[in-house]
């Protein structure tokens, strides 16, 4: 039988000093899938279209002029204006089968998520972006389980905090892009990013 190989997390967090939003995935896919070196990089995700749905009210905002990549700097500025920080519930998972599915990751070792909230000290809510990291991160904090599009509040360090349960922004997900794009803008307009 073959030993799995675990595989640690290629991207640092992306922790913007006023963010007042982490949204976590559970990991990235494997970099044959990867348009660019950033969170979200398959062409066949569709964050960066629901992003570009809610705030220029177009899907291919954040493409690159060839279409086949997203453009990496374009996010990374538009992120760092909204205050939006990301990283993956997951530092060191494996894979079970040779492809992105949450169904068939192994956590190995679970991200810490209170280190990263330590240094965002403006930040009063996370988002998971599917139900592997929704289970992981509530490993980790006393906090309900809240339905898809909607949040349960918590208390964190002293401070009122929410945790989002988003739509996953994945085409295996089985909502519209535009029903993800209308979740996705309910949150970010009752944190005032919008």
């Amino acid at each position: 039988m073959d030993t799995i190989i675990a595989e640690s997390h290629p991207l640092i967090p992306f922790l913007p000093p006023q963010a007042k939003l982490l949204m976590l995935g559970s990991f990235p896919p494997q970099k044959k899938r990867w348009s660019m070196d950033f969170y979200y990089p398959n062409l066949n995700n569709d964050m960066w279209r629901i992003m570009g749905i809610i705030f220029f009210n177009n899907k291919e905002h954040f493409l690159t002029e060839s279409g086949k990549a997203f453009c990496r700097e374009r996010i990374i500025d538009f992120l760092t204006e909204k205050g939006i920080a990301l990283f993956d519930t997951a530092t060191v998972i494996r894979r079970l089968q040779d492809n992105a599915s949450d169904k068939f990751l192994e956590i190995v070792q679970p991200t810490d998520i209170k280190e990263l909230l330590q240094q965002l000290p403006l930040c009063h809510a996370m988002a998971t972006t599917g139900q592997k990291a929704t289970d992981t991160l509530r490993e980790q904090f006393d906090v309900a389980e809240p339905k898809v599009g909607g949040y349960a509040e918590f208390i964190y360090n002293k401070q009122p905090m929410r945790l989002y349960r988003m739509p996953s922004s994945s085409r295996a997900y089985p909502l519209k892009l535009e029903s993800k794009a209308e979740a996705y803008h309910k949150m970010l307009q009752e944190l005032q990013i919008i």
